[in-house]
């Protein structure tokens, strides 16, 4: 038996494999400069979060047609069921597509085409949460929101990622107020590269009900004692952290620490195409480093669960899954 997991922080985008890169390529009659898969490989270095940014971009140009979109949003859902993934709610970049001449509705579509599918094809739920770039303009964000709004598609959140320093969430005021006025849940990417700052404002300014990342808030006590106190979800992704170095190494990580300070943190994948590896690897690899056992990863699926946006009765339900694998672990 697998451990159920949540995966909350997973940006459908950076599960596009080199793989797919290609074939898709092929499809669209896309030129990409690399000969070869290990030629593209070779470009997974990273020096910071820009640098990784840079690649990530230049690869979504693959990405044309709805099946495209669908197709990529089925291939995570596949490698998340075999990670053990129950629940996932995946992060969707409207912009980094309407940018370069997709039209909006045309993503969104393949996306939810695939979603729509996801319980009876791979035995995951799903929710949607359609992400901001915030190094583009914020009255952009507004604009897709509302036309996201008045479409007829479902989405179940928004959020606000990309690069983090210097474009505090407060810009974004105006498109999280307009989200909570149409029931959305609200999330944002804070404390990665960003100062503990900038967790305060999305949870004072925008209204967050989780921290995406959020590894800086321990740097200010006063932040992690409100972060326990309210049970705000910090969702960390270790491989990422790494890979951006964010942190040095994974011995560096501060997993285990916020475990011990009561923080209710989760672990995920951020973009598992470009970081080394999928919920389940990430999970393997700090049992390796911290000798984590079967208490703290069951900890870890529970924190997953309680973080998620599900219903009381479907995190219960899950709950109890966590527990019979706990239960058969020596």
């Amino acid at each position: 038996m697998k451990l159920p997991l949540v995966e909350l922080h997973l940006h459908i985008e950076g599960t596009l494999e080199p793989e797919l890169i290609f074939e898709l390529a092929e499809r669209n009659g896309v030129a990409v400069p690399w000969a070869t898969l290990a030629e593209l490989r070779a470009q997974y270095e990273f020096t910071d979060l820009q640098s990784f940014l840079n690649l990530y971009y230049h690869n979504l140009d693959v990405l044309r047609q709805a099946a495209d979109f669908t197709d990529l949003t089925r291939a995570y859902l596949a490698r998340a069921a075999d990670a053990g993934v129950r629940h996932a709610e995946i992060f969707f970049d409207p912009q980094a597509h309407t940018s370069r001449g997709i039209p909006l509705l045309t993503a969104l579509g393949g996306v939810t085409d695939a979603l729509g599918n996801s319980v009876a094809d791979f035995g995951i739920s799903t929710k949607l949460i359609v992400t901001f770039l915030r190094d583009r303009p914020a009255d952009e964000a507004l604009q897709i929101l509302t036309e996201i709004l008045a479409s007829g598609y479902t989405i179940d959140g928004v959020g606000l990622d990309s690069a983090e320093v210097g474009y505090p969430p407060e810009l974004f005021e105006e498109v999280f107020a307009l989200a909570a006025a149409n029931g959305l849940r609200r999330v944002a990417h804070a404390g990665e590269e960003g100062p503990p700052e900038y967790v305060w404002s999305a949870l004072d300014r925008l209204g967050v009900e989780r921290i995406d990342h959020g590894i800086r808030s321990l740097e200010d006590a006063a932040l992690v004692e409100r972060l326990v106190r309210e049970r705000v979800p910090l969702t960390v992704c270790p491989f990422s952290n790494v890979r951006l170095r964010a942190i040095d190494t994974l011995a560096d990580h501060p997993i285990v620490r916020m475990l011990d300070l009561g923080l209710l943190a989760t672990v995920n994948s951020d973009d598992p195409a470009y970081f080394g590896g999928y919920i389940d690897d990430n999970l393997a690899a700090l049992d390796a480093e911290f000798d984590l056992g079967p208490d703290r990863l069951a900890l870890l699926a529970r924190n997953g669960i309680e973080a998620s946006f599900l219903e009381p009765a479907e995190k219960a339900a899950l709950s109890l899954d966590v527990d019979a694998w706990r239960a058969a672990q020596p």
